[in-house]
C-alpha cells in the first residue's frame, strides 16, 4: 500500500466510524411466509454509544471507494479452499439446498481484501462529536431529497403509519440516512462481501469470532433466499458489510421483516419504495415501537447534583421511571413529567465541548435496534423532523 493510498485509506476508515453501516436485504423475491422473528443482531450486552454501528454494519463509507473496490479488488475465488467447500457441503444439508448449486455459488465468490480492512476498527478512532456527525445528515441536500420522497409517497407513508403505528418521519429519516432515498445502495457483489466476512474475517478484530459467526449466518440466509427465488446471487449488489436496498437490510432482516407493501406479489427493496417503506415500518413494529410515544425529551443535568454514573450505567437501555430518573438529579419539564414508561439518559459527546443529553424513551431504543448507536438514532430522528417541518407537518 503506497503512503498516499494509506493516508487516504486511514482517513476513509476514520470517516466510516461515523457513518451508518446497516441491516437489511431486499431483492425482488416472491412473497413467502416469514419465519419467526429473530433477535436483534445487537444484543443488550453489545450496546455502545458509538457512531460506528452495527453488527457490522453500514454502508455509508465513500461510495466512490465502494465502486472502485467492487471493480478493482477481486482476489482468488473460494473454489480452491477445502475448508470453504466443506462448509458449502454442510450448508447445503443444513439449508436443504442442492449441494452442487451451493458449492458452485460459493466457489465463484471472491475474497475482497479491502473489505477485511474496512471492518477493522480505525487505528486512531475519531473522537465522538455529535455536532460533526449531525452535520453529515441534517443538511440541505438530504432534507430536500427527503421532501421529494415524502411528497411522491405520501399515501404509502400514511398507510404504513396507520398499519404499523410508526411515524412517517421515522421511516423517511431511516431511508434518508441509510441511502439518501435510494441514491447510494452500495456496489459490492453481496456474495463476495458475505463470503469474505464469513471465511476471512480479520482475526485482529476484538470480536472476530462473534462477527464471523454472524456473517456465516447471513450467508446462509442469502443462499436460501436467492436459490428459492431463482435469483442470480452475483447480480445483487450492496454495501461491503452485506446490507442492501433502500433501507439497507441484511439477508436475515429481509427474511424476517421485509413485506410486499405494494401488493405485486414480490418484495423488492431496491426498486419499490412502497416495499421499502412498509418493511422499515414492520421492522420497528417487530422491535416494540410504541405508537404515539415520543422518542426523547429535553433533559437538564447539573454537575455535582446529578448522579451521572448511575444514570449512564445502563447505557441506552431505558431503565428508569420518571420518578427514579428525576430523583437522581436529572431535570425534566412539561410532557416528560407525565411520560408513561422507562427512560435512559442519552449522552452525545461533542469533542472537546460539553456533551449533549436527552432523555431517551423506549422508542428511542427501538431506533437503535436498526443500528446500535445513539448518534445514528438522533440523526434519523432529526432528519425526519427536519423533513416533516419542511412538509408543514
Amino acid at each position: 500500500m503506497s503512503v498516499a493510498f494509506a493516508s487516504v485509506f486511514d482517513a476513509s476508515r476514520r470517516l466510516l466510524a461515523w457513518l451508518p453501516l446497516s441491516i437489511g436485504l431486499s431483492f425482488a423475491l416472491p412473497c413467502a411466509a416469514s419465519p419467526a422473528h429473530q433477535q436483534p443482531v445487537n444484543n443488550a450486552k453489545a450496546r455502545k454509544h458509538t457512531p460506528a454501528p452495527k453488527a457490522a454494519a453500514k454502508s455509508h463509507k465513500s461510495h466512490r471507494t465502494q465502486a472502485h473496490a467492487a471493480k478493482a479488488t477481486a482476489a482468488d475465488s473460494y473454489a480452491s479452499r477445502t475448508d470453504v467447500m466443506q462448509w458449502a457441503h454442510e450448508a447445503a444439508t443444513r439449508l436443504d439446498l442442492p449441494t452442487d448449486w451451493v458449492r458452485q455459488q460459493i466457489g465463484q465468490a471472491r475474497r475482497i481484501p479491502l473489505i477485511e480492512q474496512l471492518v477493522l476498527p480505525a487505528p486512531t478512532p475519531a473522537a465522538k462529536n455529535w455536532a460533526a456527525y449531525r452535520s453529515r445528515f441534517i443538511e440541505p441536500r438530504r432534507i430536500e431529497a427527503g421532501v421529494a420522497f415524502w411528497q411522491r409517497h405520501q399515501a404509502t407513508l400514511a398507510r404504513a403509519e396507520q398499519t404499523y403505528g410508526v411515524p412517517a418521519s421515522i421511516i423517511v429519516g431511516i431511508i434518508g440516512v441509510e441511502t439518501l432515498y435510494g441514491q447510494h445502495m452500495g456496489n459490492f457483489r453481496i456474495l463476495d462481501a458475505l463470503a469474505t466476512l464469513a471465511f476471512d474475517f480479520p482475526q485482529a478484530h476484538p470480536r472476530a469470532a462473534e462477527r464471523q459467526a454472524f456473517f456465516k449466518g447471513e450467508l446462509d440466509h442469502f443462499l436460501r433466499l436467492t436459490q428459492r427465488s431463482g435469483s442470480d446471487p452475483f447480480s445483487i449488489r450492496g454495501s461491503y458489510a452485506g446490507a442492501m436496498g433502500m433501507p439497507q437490510f441484511m439477508p436475515s432482516s429481509w427474511s424476517h421483516y421485509a413485506v410486499d407493501f405494494d401488493g405485486d406479489g414480490r418484495i423488492d427493496l431496491f426498486n419499490s419504495p412502497a416495499d421499502a417503506i412498509g418493511s422499515v415500518a414492520n421492522y420497528f413494529k417487530a422491535f416494540q415501537w410504541k405508537a404515539g410515544m415520543p422518542t426523547h425529551y429535553p433533559v437538564t443535568v447539573t454537575p455535582g447534583q446529578t448522579d451521572m454514573d448511575t444514570l449512564l450505567a445502563p447505557d441506552i437501555l431505558p431503565t428508569f421511571s420518571v420518578e427514579s430518573f428525576t430523583s437522581k438529579g436529572a431535570q425534566l419539564q412539561g410532557p416528560a413529567l407525565q411520560h408513561n414508561g422507562l427512560l435512559a439518559l442519552i449522552e452525545l459527546r461533542n469533542g472537546e465541548a460539553a456533551p449533549s443529553y436527552v432523555a431517551g424513551t423506549e422508542n428511542f431504543y427501538a431506533v437503535t435496534r436498526y443500528n446500535w448507536s445513539s448518534y445514528y438514532a438522533m440523526a434519523v430522528i432529526e432528519l425526519g423532523q427536519a423533513v416533516a417541518e419542511r412538509m408543514g407537518r
